[in-house]
């Protein structure tokens, strides 16, 4: 999905910072009501530009979220922009209905980052070209948290007796962790076994 160069209007920028439970000098004061009625439209627009995404399903109510300030070092993004988690119910026009949340991120009025969960299954922007895989989920969370921990690639590959190509594979999700690799990953981020299958999305109780 391309989210790069959307422009978002004035009437969206406002109906997704409003926040009628904000706090204001300590006591709880509503802001101006705005027009949430902007919300499903867009919405709708950016998930029709998924060229499989059944069009009879639409986003027929929202309400308001929490806008966040968020802080990024990520390669590509302002180093500040404003998340906010949507919630909503989407609808086909055979009557069913699913409950629908977006995470919409936007610097000013350029959105930078769109992802959306409808029922059980969570849509977002592709990582990889068209007929190449997905990199693994787990690579940004490896890559994260060595980052965290100071942990060079060249002192992982050297603590689970990898090579570095391994770990750069790893760190890149063109290589996806097997249980043995997870269980030493482990113990160089000091982390335990189980949390690591999991976040590998691996089964928990499986050893090899």
């Amino acid at each position: 999905m391309e989210i790069a160069n959307r422009t978002l209007t004035m009437d969206v920028i406002a109906a997704l910072t409003y926040w009628p439970g904000v706090i204001w000098g300590g006591q709880k004061n509503p802001p101006d009501p705005v027009d949430l009625t902007v919300l499903p439209s867009f919405f709708n627009e950016v998930l029709q530009d998924l060229p499989w995404w059944n069009r009879d399903w639409q986003i027929s109510h929202v309400e308001p979220g929490l806008p966040l300030e968020i802080d990024s070092d990520h390669h590509g993004h302002p180093s500040t922009f404003t998340e906010v988690a949507v919630p909503g119910v989407v609808g086909s026009g055979s009557g069913e209905s699913l409950p629908f949340i977006a995470k919409v991120g936007f610097a000013g009025d350029q959105l930078i980052r769109f992802q959306a969960k409808i029922g059980d299954v969570v849509l977002g922007p592709a990582v990889a070209p068209a007929g190449r895989p997905e990199p693994h989920p787990f690579a940004r969370m490896l890559t994260g948290l060595m980052d965290l921990r100071g942990i060079p690639v060249r002192a992982m590959a050297r603590e689970t007796a990898r090579s570095m190509s391994t770990i750069h594979m790893l760190r890149n999700g063109s290589h996806n962790p097997h249980p043995l690799l997870t269980q030493e990953i482990a113990k160089v981020l000091g982390m335990s076994e189980a949390d690591v299958r999991v976040i590998a999305g691996l089964d928990v109780g499986s050893k090899r």
